[in-house]
């Protein structure tokens, strides 16, 4: 098959002045090599894409693919993510993971939250800020926990995230606000067990390939998996180690649970904390999940799973193709 990649390369962005952590969703060279690479490696022609825009202009000078190989994030707005493979749909060209709908839910973490809490998945109790006095008398109880409402790889999650009372509250929601202009979720602090879960497949034939536990170390950075612990010498921060045991498996059936209504396809992560009592509870989807070789937990998992690079995207290629077989042999 000719397969084109869509992608956003993190280097032009801090070419344009965007900061690390502005452009931290974004995707490194070798992330990009490596997929067309492993694209080559099971028999296909890839084809380097770019961004939105990039593709409109491929697309509006005519150009086509068999299929395109999907991890755009996009730029501008909640539905960012879905900008991409709608326009792929508008052009009836298939592609690898999950659908527009899918990835606008997802991306608003609130709205990801009350469909998976509507079909029976734990959540911990939430509110969605959208100005500061909105935090005044919101009855949640204390300690909660804030970040961004529509952000990814651990962008607003630090140091002010955690707050104990209504004055750090005020304080926290009022920086996210201003930093971030966007809404701002509240939720109840998961004091528990921190796992990230990695899956393959579509509906009834998704699966656990395997969970990750995030282990805090003396250099960790606030109370949660953000982003300063999720850059450069983050060894010195936390450990990611693979989890097998009950609590583990638990906590991948919450994920499973929260792929398949969330209706996901092909292969991403789900992360889950466990609350006070143990129980595991949904926090959020990454249905384009980061697959840079030896950085991104997704290509942890699928080391611990015994997969190699070539391997994983393999995965990701026969999902996608069991749901394309009209694709099959090109």
């Amino acid at each position: 098959m000719k397969i084109g990649v869509t992608y956003d390369l993190r280097a032009d962005y801090l070419a344009l002045g965007f900061s690390e952590e502005d452009a931290a969703e974004f995707d490194a060279e070798e992330t990009v090599a490596a997929i067309c690479g492993a694209l080559a490696h099971h028999g296909h022609e890839p084809e380097r894409i770019g961004g939105i825009h990039a593709l409109t202009a491929r697309l509006a000078a005519g150009a086509r693919w068999d299929a395109v190989f999907n991890f755009c994030e996009g730029l501008k707005g909640v539905a960012r993510e879905a900008q991409a493979p709608a326009l792929l749909e508008a052009f009836d060209i298939p592609y690898v993971f999950s659908d527009p709908l899918t990835l606008a839910l997802s991306l608003d973490k609130a709205m990801a939250k009350r469909v998976v809490r509507d079909a029976g998945v734990a959540v911990a109790d939430f509110v969605v800020v959208e100005q500061v006095q909105d935090a005044e008398g919101i009855g949640l109880v204390f300690p909660l926990f804030c970040k961004p409402l529509s952000e990814g790889s651990g962008k607003g999650v630090g140091t002010m995230s955690r707050v104990d009372g209504p004055a750090d509250l005020a304080r926290t929601v009022s920086h996210l606000l201003a930093r971030f202009r966007q809404p701002v979720l509240v939720e109840e602090f998961l004091p528990g067990r921190e796992f990230t879960v990695g899956l393959t497949g579509t509906g009834a034939d998704a699966r656990v390939l395997g969970v990750l536990e995030i282990v805090q170390k003396s250099g960790y950075v606030g109370h949660g998996y953000g982003f300063e612990n999720k850059q450069a010498n983050w060894e010195d921060k936390l450990d990611i180690v693979r989890a097998t045991d009950a609590a583990a498996n638990a906590a991948g059936k919450v994920a499973l649970d929260a792929w398949r209504v969330l209706r996901c396809r092909d292969g991403g992560r789900v992360d889950v904390r466990e609350d006070v009592a143990g129980r595991p509870c949904f926090i959020e989807v990454n249905p384009l999940a980061g697959l840079r070789p030896g950085y991104s937990d997704f290509c942890f998992i699928a080391e611990n799973a015994g997969l190699s690079y070539n391997d994983l995207i393999g995965v990701f290629l026969d999902s996608f193709l069991k749901r394309h077989p009209e694709l099959k042999g090109r």
